[in-house]
């Protein structure tokens, strides 16, 4: 972690944290898919339910622990107070023993009454259990080596813990069904949800055990840094736990509300559809588990772009706005806006169109395969909104603003909680209520995240090149893909093949579109991951001069 690290690009260091976590996603998706033929629908409803339970008390416990840090130990060496970093580091490790110990201890005792209606789905969220308290000290690493500018830690540790997560989770699933084997599918359903849950605990510690060695690997030079620091005050270890704790509760709150809409909705459909419209449990189950992991999870990937560049920008835009360079900061934000629009239209108006291919070549299933597909065009939409609020409540909690995500988050799930009601009670939406709340939640928190945005950091969004320019990019884009796959497939129908023909020739059709209408510039396309390739490409081609 040199001087020069510090130097680097936060686009670039977003580029790597984004590229691990399209990876990281796409791992997720295929070995999803024979897992799911592993312990099948009703298996994959349970674990679905677990997961949604643990990753609220994971988000209360721990998951906003990178996010904290990071901005606390990038605003002490914003000034290098070196041993004051450190100091912090120490503390996040302390708190997240506790913290993670209790909730970890919380989860597995309390599962029977967290699980509610779902009471198969307890023995999963017992074996999570532990992955919680394991969570916290990754987090804790994963935001000390982000407050440094460095994201390559991070993104190999998040693809190690994706790897032995899809490993773990496939063969425990198959080990725990062929113990059962004989016993009746519900039995078997529960042990494949249960097997599947141990791999997520073996993923994160593996991920603990890189992220570890790899500050045995600096500490020397850490200690070197703390033993040269000329800083006047030392923080007492008093004060660092008041600030910690004041910095990472809103942070906490504010994660916590932003993603607990997910566990409300769930709850909500449950309790309508099975105890007042009496559909049957099994069938419930079932049904949620597809738009969960299969609908859901698909959303997913291009949202962790903006994850990522929320994590790059969070270190950078605190250090200028506590060094009061209030107009860097604003760059910074419109910067990570841009590139993230970039990415976001274009994927949103590619899962709209082509949503059943897609699908189909993740999960080539037939039994879930319409359902699954009518879920995700739906969805299609919410990846440009929550990528807006995802990136503006990382903005707002860089400038100070913790407090206002954490209102804005509270407002929109209530706004969304009335919907669902309402269209659960009044319709027959089922599902698609799922979805049409979570495009209302997604949208209040754009409307009001960018307003206090604006509000308090006197930004103004640009329009044309953000937002214009890749719309119209995409939907050329959109419509050559389309034809080329339904046209292909005609002569062709081998439909993963295809896909992927239709794919490619979209994305150099989005390429050669944003360069012609002028929304990248040289300049900006160097910022990106192989950016002097992708300029070296573009000349010869004669789309740059």
């Amino acid at each position: 972690m040199n001087e020069q690290k510090k130097k680097n690009n936060f686009v670039r260091q977003a580029g790597i944290l984004a590229a691990s976590g399209m990876i990281v996603k796409v791992i997720s998706l295929i070995y999803r898919s024979p897992l799911r033929s592993i312990i099948g629908l009703e298996g994959n409803g349970y674990y679905s339910t677990a997961v949604n339970i643990y990753t609220i008390i994971l988000l209360i416990s721990s998951y906003s622990i990178p996010s904290a840090i990071s901005k606390v130990i990038a605003q002490k060496l914003a000034f290098k107070e070196y041993r004051n970093a450190q100091r912090v580091f120490q503390c996040a490790l302390l708190y997240v023993l506790v913290v993670g110990g209790i909730a970890s201890v919380f989860t597995f005792v309390a599962a029977p009454f967290l699980m509610g209606n779902s009471v198969h789905s307890v023995a999963a969220l017992r074996v999570l259990a532990p992955t919680i308290f394991f969570s916290g000290l990754l987090g804790v690493l994963r935001g000390y080596f982000q407050a440094y500018g460095s994201m390559l830690h991070t993104s190999i540790s998040q693809i190690l813990e994706q790897i032995l997560n899809a490993v773990v989770s496939i063969l425990a699933a198959y080990l725990l069904m062929k113990m059962v084997a004989g016993e009746s599918a519900t039995t078997q359903a529960v042990y494949g949800s249960a097997g599947s849950a141990l791999g997520t605990g073996a993923g994160v510690v593996t991920a603990l055990l890189f992220m570890f060695g790899m500050y045995l690997l600096n500490r020397k030079m850490i200690n070197r840094r703390a033993d040269h620091d000329k800083t006047q005050h030392t923080d007492s270890y008093g004060e660092i736990f008041k600030m910690i704790f004041t910095i990472v509760t809103p942070f906490i709150l504010s994660t916590f509300i932003y993603n607990c809409s997910t566990v409300v909705n769930m709850e909500i459909y449950y309790s309508i559809l099975i105890d007042y419209r009496e559909m049957d449990s099994v069938a419930a189950h079932i049904d949620y588990g597809i738009f969960s992991t299969q609908a859901v999870s698909m959303i997913n990937i291009p949202i962790a772009i903006a994850s990522a560049m929320s994590s790059a920008a969070m270190p950078g835009v605190a250090a200028s706005y506590v060094r009061q360079e209030y107009r860097k900061t604003k760059q910074q934000v419109t910067k990570a806006i841009r590139m993230t629009m970039l990415i976001a239209i274009p994927a949103s108006v590619g899962l709209l169109l082509l949503a059943k291919p897609i699908m189909h070549f993740i999960f080539p299933q037939q039994d879930s395969l319409d359902q699954a597909s009518g879920l995700l065009a739906a969805l299609a939409v919410t990846v440009i909104l929550y990528c807006l609020s995802t990136l503006t409540n990382a903005v707002l909690q860089g400038i100070g603003k913790v407090n206002t995500p954490v209102i804005h988050s509270v407002v929109a799930l209530v706004i969304q909680v009335a919907g669902l009601v309402a269209l659960l009670w009044y319709t027959d939406l089922n599902l698609y209520a799922l979805v049409c709340a979570n495009i209302i939640y997604s949208l209040v928190m754009c409307i009001l995240n960018q307003i206090s945005v604006r509000k308090h950091l006197g930004y103004r969004q640009e329009l044309v090149k953000t937002f214009v320019i890749p719309f119209v990019s995409s939907l050329l884009m959109g419509a050559v893909a389309y034809g080329v796959y339904y046209g292909l497939y005609m002569v062709l129908p081998v439909s993963r093949v295809v896909l992927l023909v239709a794919i490619g020739i979209g994305a150099m059709v989005y390429f050669a579109m944003i360069l012609l209408l002028g929304g990248v510039n040289e300049r900006e396309l160097r910022e990106f991951p192989k950016g002097a390739m992708l300029v070296h490409i573009a000349k010869k081609v004669h789309l740059l001069k």
